[in-house]
């Protein structure tokens, strides 16, 4: 199985979860990043979808997240889906573990919102 992070449509109960679930996807904890994240709501949608984006270690901002495991060739038709500008890359969590996540690219932030400050999708939802 491989880990991946999730921190917005795909997490548990939101509109693109089933993309998970559906290849075999299995839960397996809550996460918070390390505080080293600026946390982005796209322009565009729907579903609405939120871009993280890594800067300098303490930089940014802690986000929660849920890191779900996929086997090999889900995970694979899963990145194989993955619309720019977002992208497949490494996560830096507060537990030390590493999984793969969605990042975006400095691009896709044209027209973003920056949302680091709910800390986290689910808070950001609530807010609208």
């Amino acid at each position: 199985m491989i880990e991946i992070a999730v921190v917005g449509a795909h997490l548990t109960g939101l509109p693109l979860n089933h993309e998970l679930t559906s290849r075999g996807g299995v839960f397996l904890r809550a996460a918070r990043t390390e505080p080293s994240y600026r946390f982005h709501a796209l322009a565009g949608g729907p579903p609405r979808r939120p871009g993280l984006l890594r800067v300098a270690a303490g930089k940014g901002h802690a986000i929660e997240a849920e890191v779900w495991a996929l086997p090999p060739a889900g995970f694979g038709e899963f990145v194989a889906g993955v619309p720019a500008p977002l992208c497949i890359g490494t996560l830096l969590l507060e537990d030390g573990t590493r999984p793969k996540c969605f990042l975006v690219e400095p691009e896709g932030l044209a027209g973003a919102e920056e949302i680091s400050r709910f800390g986290g999708w689910r808070a950001y939802l609530a807010s609208l």
